[in-house]
């Protein structure tokens, strides 16, 4: 068995620093496919697969140079993990088309609540009073940001929490498998499983990309498989309560390339409705961190 990764505090710090980089960046690319800016916009559903395809490819070309022992496969967990994460990547990219990206972003930080929730009924684990209320103020900013009192609600900020709940339960899966699988085993069956998937539900819709497409969908691709090591590298080389704080990142570079890019600029409600789901998914995280170590 090979030894683990060093405790790396600061190492583990500046990966999950590269990962939410990477993370803003896939919507960022997103939303330019889906709104046009780089030619006719293309449907999610063909957005999903490109981000399979490439990120298939290039842990397809790790893994042909790292040569990984694979062990048994549990083939129904990693099916139901993909569907869900293929489901929720797609409603992800349609709602950036509608909403800012850092709304998206935020409402994105309520899956591990909905994870929450879920273990409940499929782990059969208990929530104490704090994990409530983490819950209760994080779902007050998806109130917040769903603006209920404009007079409708944004569609994009409801597919974004459609994403965020149907992320929610891959999260289960994802627990289920990390008792079970080597971290790079999973990332390569899941995105094998998540090609074919998306491959069969792109046929329909599926319209030839624009050059310029083609290079943001291979980015959405890449940024993806990166974002996904720099994750999981980050999480070996330290305590989670000591990394997680720092994923919050990803709403910070959304909001800085949704500016740069698209002369978009949180307001007031959207600022708000971030700090609090942001503060609900913190303190959701401290007392998993504590659960943990206790």
């Amino acid at each position: 068995m090979k030894d683990l990764p060093a405790h790396n505090p600061r190492l583990a710090m500046t990966l999950m620093i590269c990962a939410t980089v990477f993370i803003a960046a896939t919507t960022l690319l997103a939303k330019a496919i889906g709104t046009g800016a780089l030619g006719a916009p293309l449907h999610p559903l063909q957005i999903t697969q490109a981000r399979f395809l490439f990120a298939a490819l290039s842990l397809g070309g790790a893994a042909l140079v790292l040569r990984p022992e694979i062990g048994k496969i549990h083939l129904k967990l990693h099916v139901l993990r993909t569907s869900c994460g293929a489901a929720g990547v797609t409603l992800m990219f349609a709602s950036v088309a509608f909403i800012p990206l850092s709304d998206a972003t935020a409402i994105s930080f309520l899956n591990p609540v909905f994870a929450m929730v879920f273990a409940i009924f499929l782990l059969g684990e208990k929530v104490g009073p704090v994990r409530w209320s983490a819950a209760g103020i994080a779902m007050l900013g998806a109130v917040i940001l769903l603006r209920p009192g404009s007079g409708a609600i944004a569609p994009g900020a409801l597919l974004a929490l459609g994403a965020a709940l149907i992320l929610g339960l891959e999260v289960i899966f994802i627990k289920q498998l990390s008792r079970r699988e080597a971290p790079f085993q999973i990332l390569l069956v899941n995105n094998a499983i998540g090609l074919l998937i998306a491959t069969l539900a792109v046929l329909t819709v599926w319209q030839s990309p624009t050059v310029s497409q083609w290079f943001a969908l291979a980015g959405i691709g890449i940024c993806m498989a990166l974002a996904q090591t720099c994750f999981l590298n980050s999480l070996a080389r330290a305590d989670a309560s000591f990394v997680v704080p720092f994923s919050y990142g990803t709403l910070l570079f959304a909001a800085l390339y949704d500016a740069l890019i698209f002369d978009v600029i949180p307001g007031g409600i959207s600022l708000l409705g971030a700090a609090v789901i942001i503060a609900g998914a913190a303190l959701l995280a401290w007392r998993e961190a504590r659960l943990t170590t206790a």
